[in-house]
């Protein structure tokens, strides 16, 4: 296997050696503050976007987004960040957002309800009720997620492919969760992988699901009866992470249903890699391919209407 990459590795020692309480043991609350605080190893992203808004989209509760790029841009990104359905904000995959809409698509980032005060199916509720608000403000629109983010992306993909209203034109997927089993081969290999293991997925997953089925394909899309008719698909998959063996298996059933799938491997990365964008040249180079990735779509689904 690809060694992990040595910028990453130095992250991953200076955390050992801080000794900081395992994810795990604190509270939710906590664990937000400490991704927080992971925002400085995030480049700042362009500053010359068009100025972003913050929209309040009611549909029996409120669910906010924030709006980058041009009014004038020929095609819509609805993107959820990541952070295990428990941490994260509109501030997790700003740097992202920002780099994609300076290419000239308007991205709608969702600020979903948080686990566990708004356990499952909340945030799930919130991505689609952003991606119908953004199918009726904006056309059709492609759907896009890191993480827990790319969960809710490919949940929302599959919940819509029934509703023209709200057709989805392509997903991109970056270390997506697509399944709930815990016993992959990947979640033995990576149990202890820097910065999410196998123990911290269960602990995001507990505090997400709280009870509710594991076999619930809002949740674990993988499970989905038939992912016929979905969209073009990009995924990104690191090497160094518990989720990867998911990933590569969502991607030959959705090959097996017709569904065009292109894939982008990052063997010597981490889970979480866009986080290290300010430290990690790879990390740089990974995301400037997911950008290139989500333009090149975007373009084939404007000139396709």
């Amino acid at each position: 296997m690809t060694e992990l990459d040595d910028e990453i590795a130095a992250l991953r020692d200076g955390s050992r050696e801080a000794g900081l309480t395992p994810l795990v043991e604190i509270s939710p609350s906590e664990a937000r503050e400490r991704v927080r605080g992971g925002n400085r190893l995030c480049a700042a992203g362009p500053a010359d976007v068009a100025a972003t808004e913050v929209v309040a989209v009611h549909v029996g509760h409120r669910v906010d987004v924030r709006l980058y790029g041009p009014a004038d841009a020929g095609a819509t990104l609805v993107y959820a960040h990541g952070g295990g359905w428990v941490t994260g904000d509109l501030d997790y995959s700003d740097e992202l957002c920002r780099c994609v809409a300076v290419r000239g698509v308007r991205v709608v980032s969702v600020d979903y309800r948080l686990a566990p005060e708004h356990p499952f199916p909340a945030a799930f509720d919130d991505m689609v009720t952003a991606t119908r608000w953004a199918s009726a403000a904006f056309g059709r629109v492609g759907l896009g997620g890191d993480s827990a983010g790319g969960n809710l992306a490919a949940a929302t993909a599959i919940a819509l492919r029934d509703e023209p209203e709200s057709a989805v034109a392509f997903q991109v997927l970056v270390y997506p969760v697509l399944d709930t089993d815990v016993t992959r081969g990947s979640y033995v290999s990576e149990a202890r992988a820097f910065p999410i293991g196998a123990a911290e997925m269960r602990w995001f997953l507990d505090h997400y699901l709280d009870g509710s089925s594991r076999d619930d394909d809002r949740v674990a899309p993988l499970r989905a009866t038939s992912l016929v008719g979905l969209p073009p698909t990009h995924l990104v998959v690191a090497g160094h992470d518990p989720l990867r063996d998911e990933a590569h298996a969502f991607g030959n059933r959705l090959t097996e249903a017709g569904v065009p799938v292109t894939a982008e491997v990052h063997p010597s990365l981490c889970h979480g890699f866009l986080r290290f964008t300010a430290a990690c040249a790879g990390a740089r180079t990974a995301r400037d391919g997911v950008v290139e990735r989500i333009v090149a779509l975007a373009d084939g689904a404007s000139a396709a209407g």
